[in-house]
């Protein structure tokens, strides 16, 4: 999971990206970058690490220009510790051209043998962003004549590119000299919001991975980029859109209301905050079903993400909620940290009970997932060791079956502690006296309901293992982990070396936008 932002704006933009990057931190922590646009300019830095220790005042006054990208990221594919797959990409034709994107591609083997042998373009990396942003310049050569561009012409290489490319993607782009472009998969998989700010110079205009972004900046929430929609916004601030796909459907990723998204952002309507309420609604019927007598003296939520169902889990049952743990806030998510063994270390520095809380007590847990079930195994023997009596564990999400392949690093079926293991089975496993998962039609009910009753159908492939694109097979699964177990892979390697930067000015010629 990565995070995006663009905007076009009538003053300099780039303490307003900066700052947008920093609502975004928790969809990746890798790597940060930003490019702005000065006329026919580029203006870009990127770096390794966390957007406070990659951008220093010395880049930030290089970074000029009223228009700009951004990206924070979490590596679902390429290296983890590969300052080159950093983003935004850039590539010098037609017009120059920098991306971001969200999301994973599932065919970019064959995209990268296109671009290889028919379209004679060179990639450079393994991300799947830098096939892509090559797919939409090769789309968009095709269609220009000479230096100039138009809306139409941007929308028609969206539309190719949509005909090209399978998999989940919100991108944001900019093309030298002209504007900003965003556009979102034809199932809205991955999130994408579109705000506006009045100026007394006109209008300005913000996209993002998430609408808190835009109510941080002091943007107006208009709306979500639609499934298959582009947009593009000149430098002068003039806005054009079009549905750029002939069959696009909403099916968005339910994991952004368990998991990824803050509860504070609104995402195609759904009020995250609301859909996880729900979620705790639902999950209270089951516990209540699977737990005899109610034999439970408290609830305590698994910081920070499972706050909100627990609350209102506890509130269904009528038993009493309390904080039990306390998180140091200056440790990154564990879900994505790069590797197994940096998994592992950072439970114990990040969480640390407030052992009155559990001593002598009957326990439940809330957690808002349970993946690999390390951080679960090392969270329930905590609690033990604090003196609870009997310790239950609830999910609000069912589960974890299955890999995800539109963004979210849980590849390898190996990994996950639910696959081929009871219910029962993974208590034994993470060393709890129950496992209580939430059923998927609950859970798709909560979002549907937090929707207004307006989305019915969502990505849920990590659990039921049916993929929207329907184009992933065993074998594409089977080479998908296989790549991941490879000990040539570098994905998962940890790094020693400290935040590493590039910084590039690029210049291209004056352009013409009609």
């Amino acid at each position: 999971m990565c995070g995006i932002v663009g905007v076009v704006a009538k003053t300099p933009v780039n303490q307003l990206l900066y700052d947008g990057l920093l609502v975004l931190q928790h969809r990746g922590q890798d790597a940060a970058g930003i490019v702005t646009g000065e006329g026919s300019v580029f203006h870009m830095h990127k770096g390794q690490g966390l957007v406070r220790d990659v951008f220093r005042t010395r880049n930030m006054r290089s970074l000029l220009g009223n228009a700009g990208i951004g990206h924070v990221r979490y590596p679902t594919a390429g290296s983890a510790t590969s300052l080159a797959e950093s983003q935004p990409f850039y590539v010098n034709s037609p017009f120059g051209i920098v991306l971001a994107h969200n999301g994973n591609l599932t065919n970019d083997k064959q995209l990268k043998d296109e671009m290889y042998r028919t379209d004679l373009r060179h990639i450079n990396t393994n991300s799947d962003s830098e096939a892509l942003l090559n797919v939409l310049a090769h789309e968009l050569s095709r269609r220009v004549q000479g230096p100039r561009l138009t809306p139409e012409i941007v929308f028609d290489a969206v539309t190719a590119v949509h005909q090209r490319v399978r998999g989940a993607y919100a991108v944001v782009a900019m093309i030298a000299g002209f504007g900003l472009v965003a556009f979102r998969d034809p199932h809205g998989i991955r999130p994408l919001s579109l705000g506006t700010h009045q100026t007394a110079e006109g209008t300005e205009y913000l996209v993002a991975s998430e609408s808190v972004v835009v109510d941080t900046m002091g943007f107006k929430l208009e709306r979500d980029v639609a499934p298959g929609e582009a947009i593009f916004v000149s430098f002068e601030g003039e806005f054009h859109s079009r549905q750029c796909h002939p069959n696009p459907k909403l099916v968005p990723c339910i994991f952004e209301h368990v998991y990824f998204a803050r509860p504070d952002s609104v995402i195609d309507g759904i009020s995250v905050h609301e859909a996880r309420l729900k979620m705790g609604v639902r999950l209270a019927d089951k516990v209540r079903s699977m737990v005899p007598a109610l034999d439970i003296d408290v609830v305590i939520p698994i910081p920070d993400t499972s706050r909100d169902a627990a609350l209102e889990l506890a509130n269904v049952l009528g038993l009493p909620y309390r904080e039990g743990f306390i998180k140091n806030r200056y440790i990154g998510r564990t879900f994505i940290m790069p590797g197994q063994a940096s998994r592992k270390k950072s439970v114990r520095q990040k969480l640390n009970p407030i052992a009155v809380e559990f001593r002598g007590k009957n326990v439940l847990l809330v957690d808002d997932s349970i993946v690999r079930g390390t951080t679960s195994q090392q969270i329930v023997q905590m609690v033990r060791d604090c003196g609870a009596r009997k310790v239950y564990l609830a999910s609000a999400a069912p589960p974890v079956k299955f890999p995800h392949v539109y963004g979210i690093d849980m590849p390898t079926r190996a990994e996950l502690i639910a696959t081929g293991r009871s219910d029962d089975e993974i208590a034994e496993e993470i060393g709890a006296d129950a496992v209580i998962y939430q059923e998927l039609d609950a859970l798709k009910a909560a979002c549907s309901e937090a929707s207004g009753g307006r989305i019915v159908e969502f990505e849920t492939s990590c659990f039921d293992g049916n993929y929207i694109t329907g184009d992933i097979s065993d074998a594409y699964l089977d080479e998908l982990e296989a790549k991941r177990l490879s000990p040539l892979s570098t994905k998962f390697k940890d790094s020693d070396s400290d935040s590493r930067v590039l910084d590039l000015n690029i210049g291209v010629a004056e352009q013409n936008l009609i």
